[in-house]
């Protein structure tokens, strides 16, 4: 008769000879997918590396084109400050200029004579004294706008009043009343003007 426990034992061994089976049938199986895996992984892998090396040289390209742009636009800034950083000083020189012509303006010419010497030195320090001051802004890029007879343009004139005028075209500038001025070609004080206005 056998005993239970020589049952149990061979029934172990059954056992594991059936788990050796499905053990290495198992790991033929993993072997399979293992020798499929590293290929596709490698796979997934590059196209991951060339997704990101895509991101990285956009990214790169998209700073490249910036960091160019603030230069220029850096570049752009400073051109124009060196333009126009003096633009509050002339502003103020214009003052000192209009009161120099009004100053020649006021004085009769027909008292500039040679009887009276003081009036004419006076008179003719301030013609020189204007003339030097308009060399002066001519070498800075500062220009006169005196518009009389031109088309009213209002980025370059104000109006003060209209006027109907014969002989003359409406829209024209009849009377310029303080003059103007430009610095680098940009207005920098506007001419106060008259402009005809139809009949």
């Amino acid at each position: 008769r056998t005993s239970p426990r020589l049952l149990c034992v061979a029934t172990q061994q059954k056992n594991t000879g059936q788990n050796l089976e499905e053990d290495q049938s198992q790991s033929q199986n993993e072997q399979k997918v293992e020798s499929n895996s590293p290929e596709k992984v490698l796979t997934e892998e590059k196209a991951k590396l060339e997704e990101q090396l895509k991101e990285v040289t956009d990214k790169y390209k998209r700073a490249l084109a910036d960091v160019e742009n603030v230069r220029q636009r850096s570049q752009k800034l400073v051109e124009e400050a060196k333009l126009y950083g003096i633009q509050s000083f002339c502003k103020d020189l214009l003052e000192v200029a209009d009161i120099l012509e009004k100053a020649t303006e006021s004085i009769p010419k027909e008292e500039i004579k040679d009887d009276n010497p003081h009036l004419k030195s006076l008179y003719e320090g301030l013609v020189m004294t204007e003339v030097q001051i308009q060399k002066v802004f001519k070498k800075h890029g500062l220009h006169r706008l005196d518009p009389v007879g031109a088309k009213f343009d209002p980025y370059e004139h104000e109006a003060l009043f209209h006027t109907p005028m014969e002989g003359k075209e409406p829209g024209t500038i009849a009377l310029v009343s303080k003059i103007g001025y430009k610095l680098h070609g940009r207005t920098l004080r506007p001419a106060l003007v008259g402009v005809v206005k139809e009949a």
